[in-house]
């Protein structure tokens, strides 16, 4: 049966699948709390936060793109080329042709008469996903180890090479959603950090990167995805689980704005082409995000003024109208309930809806037009090349259409586009490994010590093979990348104890390796006689479509796996130079080992792609001057952190309540007093540093900050189209593919062709959906990111740093800033920069603090507004560390 768009919603009246068609109630109501400008509350009461099963409130029609910021010239283009479309065409550009059935993992429909080929979509945030001769780059979380702006640009470029070589145009990253809301969080790893200022300028230079190379970045996940348990409802019925839906995320409107929404704004203002949305693995407020109109329509279109498309998460697509009046772009990858399934919610059925008048002519013209748009802004002016590589099957020849059989030939090239990524990927690898503990100068050591003995599964390879398990789905030998979709096959993979040994033996002296955390006696054997041993131990974690010795993609906790605890006790207790190195997704206990006197230094190196092993010999023996920070808090137990998985449904619909507002890692600890092992922002270097000279300037003549006005013009339409049924049959003698996704009906009775009795129905589609006239412009609104007076410069903020080693080093000087409001964080990173230092030299760190950066959002007058409270400045060289502090007048 082909079901239409309007029966997949009516099949789920009254459940949470289509509540935001009659969602009216609050949007976490605002708190009594609630500061206005010119007004400060006298008797501030305790937050009421997130609400179990609160709503969000609907808000239509979906904004139509115009061009705004530096867009005009890309839709200026889109208009000539949508202007020229048939309705199918246009059709044909929303719909993605199914699972396994084109080369790309999301593949839209082409034009062949326009002489357009179709849009590949491709994973993943760290590489290329299914394909050969591409690299693995280090995840997100270690770019933000960096606190590099520059490494995450170049890592952009780097990796938008590699797919512009191989032929794609959407890059399925960077990450912003997982934020990292929970430490255990599966999927945190292909993001970047917890805190959203940290994110939000890392994922907006990657963006930069990656479509400086004429590849759309589809910044994803839009939002609250901070778990995987959960997240999609068959998935965990398989587990076991007795879920009718996904997990909700509860959130508030203010910590929203000012946590989840901030680092998006930062991306879409870098002129992000794409918004991938993950609306099948949770939704927000009691609605799957896909068709939730308050998050599509008001904050991402509406709000931030995004131009781009947005397109759903791979079955993200939970119904048809619903999703497209709420602001869904383009559905991925085209097939509807379920991989290979004979239907789609768009396609045929989105061709119906506009004939049939419940979709208007105008927003599918603007799902056209913005799709085309962010072609051209980031790819009008490049050579587009073909797409030279199968998904699906690695032979050189095969069927195109995989699932199903269909046209075979050449399906792959083996094109290379490494380039000289891998010599980048062992900087930027070493350059993220952070020092934590380093007692008496252990470290760097010379490679000339007599006996170096490493200890650990993760010091070794994965006897099977590098690439043996799908998508990185197990936790064998060193842990370079996590697991699931935001991965990619090595090329190569160098493991630490090819590394090591090759510098020992390099320098003639001796070396011994047990890489079986099980082997304790050969262990403690080796470790007696050692002069320096160095014990390897991992965390790992993924997307739950894989489970890993019992971890659903979540980590079930923060300690070390595969008896990694038992292999560094074991080692620790025979040598005195006992150096620990931790690769993980994110942070582990480290409290036992940080006391314990034989174990002279530990290191954190993240997951740092295929160069893993000499990244970190490049760190262990003083080529590299480790000058990471921390992206995240290492706390003294599990506890300290205020928030945790919902391992277990509370309900069929699983609610998690965001209580805890926007105090989430160094936040909370902050808020509770709470002293960690490491803090947000901490790392050592092979030398020391001085801060001095704090500097606050208040930048002259700037303009009072002035609410966006105004109405937008009326929604364009672009070529009339035939209401004739007769007009959209599949032309005569076309040769289907079967289970393909096309754009034509087949019969020109609508309600036969989508076997839907019921689309005319009375109420079906909410207030205001169809109205193409003019808009208001949200006050926090009038351009791409939000309203441009956020962004400008208000003080600018210096301090002096000077060397006071020996070597040359990196430091990473932190701004802080506290708001000063009675609910506010007692601090917020608000900037940072990553210097070189002379020894007995002084550099001077410069921030210009924006004026969104001491701002508090208003969920009454849903805008941004400066409370009247005293701002403190802070300079340091970590989140607990700041030896120099100011005011801000």
């Amino acid at each position: 049966m082909r079901y239409s768009i309007a029966t997949a919603l009516l099949a789920c009246a009254g459940s949470s699948a289509a509540q935001d068609f009659s969602n009216d109630g609050n949007y976490g109501a605002p708190f009594p709390d609630t500061v206005y400008p010119g007004f400060e509350s006298k008797n501030p009461v305790v937050k009421e936060g997130a609400q179990s099963n609160q709503t969000s409130p609907p808000k239509y029609p979906s904004p139509w793109g115009e061009g705004l910021g530096d867009w005009a010239q890309a839709y200026g283009k889109a208009k000539s080329f949508v202007s020229q479309l048939t309705l199918e065409e246009k059709v044909n550009l929303t719909t993605g042709t199914g699972w396994q059935l084109d080369s790309c993992v999301g593949q839209t429909g082409s034009i062949p008469r326009m002489a357009f080929r179709a849009l590949c979509f491709q994973d993943a945030p760290t590489g290329i996903r299914f394909t050969d001769y591409n690299s693995v780059f280090p995840g997100g979380i270690n770019v933000a180890a960096t606190w590099d702006r520059g490494i995450a640009y170049q890592r952009g470029v780097a990796m938008a090479e590699e797919f512009k070589g191989k032929g794609i145009d959407v890059a399925l990253g960077p990450v912003a959603g997982p934020l990292g809301r929970t430490p255990e969080g599966g999927r945190n790893w292909e993001g970047f950090s917890p805190d959203p200022v940290l994110t939000g300028y890392l994922f907006a230079d990657t963006i930069e990167g990656i479509q400086s190379q004429g590849v759309m970045a589809s910044a994803k996940h839009f939002i609250g995805y901070e778990q995987e348990h959960f997240r999609q409802t068959a998935e965990f019925q398989n587990y076991g689980f007795n879920i009718t839906e996904p997990n909700s995320a509860n959130i508030d409107d203010e910590t929203m704005h000012e946590l989840y929404l901030w680092p998006f704004a930062d991306g879409v203002r870098a002129g992000a082409a794409s918004i991938t949305v993950v609306c099948s693995y949770n939704q927000v407020n009691n609605s799957q995000v896909c068709q939730n109109s308050y998050l599509q329509n008001y904050l991402l279109k509406g709000e931030l003024g995004f131009q781009g498309h947005i397109v759903s998460d791979w079955l993200g697509t939970h119904s048809g109208v619903a999703s497209v009046l709420a602001g869904l772009d383009v559905s991925m990858p085209g097939d509807s309930t379920a991989y290979h399934s004979d239907d789609s919610f768009y396609g045929a059925n989105l061709t119906i809806a506009v004939l049939n008048g419940t979709v208007p002519a105008w927003r599918v013209d603007d799902m056209a037009m913005r799709i085309m748009a962010g072609y051209y802004y980031v790819e009008g002016n490049t050579t587009r090349d073909e797409i030279n590589f199968n998904s699906w099957n690695y032979d050189t020849y095969g069927y195109k259409h995989s699932y199903v059989g269909d046209d075979f030939g050449q399906i792959n090239q083996h094109v290379d586009v490494r380039g000289d990524h891998g010599r980048l990927i062992r900087e930027w690898g070493a350059r993220s490994t952070v020092l934590l503990k380093n007692v008496r100068n252990t470290l760097p050591l010379t490679g000339k010590e007599k006996l170096t003995a490493v200890f650990g599964d993760d010091a070794g390879p994965n006897i099977d093979g590098p690439n043996s398990c799908s998508d990185h789905g197990c936790d064998n030998g060193t842990l370079a990348i996590g697991w699931g979709s935001g991965t990619a096959n090595y090329p190569y993979l160098v493991t630490p104890d090819f590394a090591i040994q090759s510098e020992v033996l390099s320098k003639g002296g001796a070396y011994q390796a047990v890489l079986s955390n099980g082997a304790l006696d050969s262990a403690r054997s080796i470790a007696r006689a050692a002069n320096v041993s160095m014990v390897f131990a991992n965390s790992d974690s993924g997307e739950t479509y894989i489970e890993v010795d019992g971890n659903l993609g979540d980590r079930n906790n923060l300690t070390f796996w595969k008896g990694a605890d038992e292999m560094i006790e074991t080692v620790a207790s025979e040598c005195n130079n006992t150096i620990l190195v931790v690769h993980s997704t994110g942070p582990v206990l480290l409290e036992k080992w940080e006391n314990h006197k034989n174990i002279t230094a530990i290191l954190w190196a993240g997951i740092p792609g295929q160069e893993a092993g000499n990244s970190i010999a490049d760190v262990l023996y003083g080529r590299v001057n480790p000058g990471a920070k921390l992206p995240f808090t290492v706390g003294k137990s599990r506890k300290d952190y205020g928030t945790d998985i919902l391992y277990t449904p509370n309900q069929e619909v699983p609610q998690i309540q965001y209580e805890e507002g926007v105090f989430i890692d160094y936040r909370v600890f902050d808020k509770y007093n709470e002293t960690p092992t490491y803090e947000f922002g901490y790392g050592l270097s092979y030398t020391t540093f001085n801060y001095s000279d704090l500097r606050v300037t208040k930048i002259q003549n700037v303009s009072d900050y002035v609410p966006s006005s105004g109405w937008t013009g009326a929604a364009p339409t672009y070529r009339n189209f035939s209401t004739d049924p007769a007009d959209h049959l599949y032309p005569a003698n076309f040769s289907r593919v079967e289970l393909y996704k096309y754009p034509w009906i087949n019969s020109t009775n609508l309600t036969e062709a989508s076997a839907d009795p019921h689309y005319a129905l009375p109420g079906f589609i909410p207030e205001n959906a169809q109205n193409g006239s003019a808009q208001p412009i949200p006050k926090a609104g009038g351009a791409p990111g939000g309203n441009p007076m956020l962004w400008d410069v208000i003080y600018r903020v210096e301090a002096t740093v000077t060397n006071t080693g020996n070597v040359v080093g990196e430091e990473v000087p932190q701004l802080y800033i506290s708001r000063g409001g009675p609910y506010d964080p007692v601090k917020e990173l608000r900037g940072f920069q990553r210097l070189s230092i002379e020894p007995n030299c002084s550099a001077t760190f410069v921030v210009d603090v924006k004026r969104k950066d001491i701002m508090s959002w208003s969920t009454v007058e849903q805008d941004w507004y400066v409370r009247n409270s005293t701002k403190k400045v802070y300079v340091g060289s970590s989140s607990r560390n700041l030896p120099l502090e100011g005011m801000l007048s």
